[in-house]
């Protein structure tokens, strides 16, 4: 997976990223990327902490997204762990890999809206992302969630972080 260029806020759980490659319309949803707190292959490799503040983490930014983004009114988000197109054969360095030495953990955070207009994100249906060979085409003309959505988002997740999810 491509390092996403738009850090948005980075803590304890990890750092949340607005994608440079986007498989979904921000007026379809939006999409993000939290990144765990540091790099693994498979999310067992975290400690129990770390695994710990990472789920409060991808939870506080979903439920921020729902709470904040008016395309998202009755909907609902899509979480999907990622890292499996670092392993195509096709993908650097060409040939086949193991998951231990090229697979980086990531969950995408998909906002799932009623009214979605791509034939992928339809509502009631499964998402549909393309293969690894179309990944660079696929998603042109989506556009990224505006500065004040992502700003939104990270203020209502922080919100969430030091109310519902503080360590106690």
């Amino acid at each position: 997976m491509p390092r996403a260029t738009n850090e948005l806020y980075k803590g304890p759980g990890g750092t949340v990223v607005l994608p440079r490659k986007l498989f979904l319309d921000r007026a379809d949803g939006g999409h993000l990327i939290v990144y765990p707190p540091k790099r693994v292959w498979e999310q067992s490799e975290l400690s129990a902490v770390e695994l710990a503040h990472w789920s409060f983490l991808v939870a506080a930014v979903g439920r921020a997204m729902i709470d904040v983004l008016p395309q998202l009114e009755g909907g609902c988000v899509n979480y999907f762990e990622a890292g499996n197109w670092a392993l195509n054969d096709a993908a650097p360095p060409k040939g086949p890999k193991r998951a231990l030495e090229h697979r980086r953990v990531h969950m995408h955070i998909f906002g799932r809206s009623r009214t979605a207009k791509h034939p992928a994100w339809r509502w009631g249906e499964a998402p549909k992302l393309p293969d690894y060979r179309d990944r660079n085409n696929w998603g042109k003309g989506f556009r990224p969630l505006e500065a004040k959505e992502c700003s939104a988002i990270i203020k209502r997740a922080r919100a969430l972080l030091e109310g519902r999810y503080a360590a106690t």
